[in-house]
């Protein structure tokens, strides 16, 4: 199990989790057929769990039913992309809205606290980077402390809807998320500088209980982080902070 896998998660959740990362990342290509007793092989799993996986792509739009046992890849086409990016910003921030309502000084305190600890991985990466040290270790540490962060300020919020409806309109999975910003973060240290910033400022709006600010701010964020996602990157710098 790896560091991204929920330990509650069902084999239907898992079937269709990872059958969503391969369309995305294009290991399955639009137009390709796909059977219920491959993608069971595929992921040594049993068909029970694979079935459900597949009416639950099915009624995302990811696979489509073109005869009663044949499915194929859907393709979204770069149109849906964008309709799925401008979903995923708005749905963000209103996670930051409730949080802004919700959150207790308990779970302030521990963004704070997420906060702090990643402070201190920054401080070791920049140091290594200007001793031209490796710093890839120490970035996909921090990228495991940000995905708390985001995962704290979704507990903030207490909507459990609509925290699902992110996870199943998200243009990136979180695996290839992490691909994506290492390779960024590598190549261009000062953009990723200036967008730390925001995440102590998305938590004083939500210790103020300022719900116009919170969405703001993390709409402002998450777009930047697409934006920033969907380039190719140009390799300028070390190495330092991480969004």
């Amino acid at each position: 199990m790896t560091a991204d896998e929920d330990p509650r998660e069902t084999l239907a959740g898992r079937a269709y989790r990872s059958v969503q990362e391969a369309i995305t990342a294009g290991e399955l290509a639009p137009n390709e057929k796909i059977t219920e007793r491959g993608l069971a092989e595929r992921l040594s799993m049993s068909p029970t769990p694979v079935r459900e996986a597949i009416r639950r792509l099915e009624q995302d739009g990811m696979i489509k039913r073109i005869g009663p046992r044949t499915v194929v890849v859907a393709d979204i086409g770069a149109t849906a992309v964008e309709d799925l990016a401008e979903v995923e910003v708005a749905l963000r921030g209103l996670i930051a809205r409730f949080a802004a309502r919700h959150a207790t000084p308990a779970q302030l305190d521990e963004l704070d606290a997420i906060l702090d600890e990643a402070d201190d991985l920054l401080i070791v990466i920049k140091q290594r980077a200007a001793e031209d040290r490796p710093v890839e270790k120490h970035l996909n540490g921090l990228l495991d402390v940000m995905q708390r962060f985001n995962d704290a300020v979704a507990a903030c919020a207490g909507n459990a809807v609509l925290v699902r409806l992110l996870d199943q309109t998200r243009v990136f999975t979180r695996a290839e998320r992490r691909t994506r910003t290492l390779e960024r973060v590598l190549a261009n240290h000062e953009r990723n500088l200036e967008r730390y910033a925001s995440h102590r400022a998305l938590v004083r709006a939500l210790r103020a209980g300022d719900l116009v600010a919170a969405e703001r701010i993390a709409i402002d964020d998450v777009q930047a982080g697409l934006d920033d996602l969907r380039r190719e990157p140009r390799r300028t710098v070390a190495p330092g902070p991480v969004t």
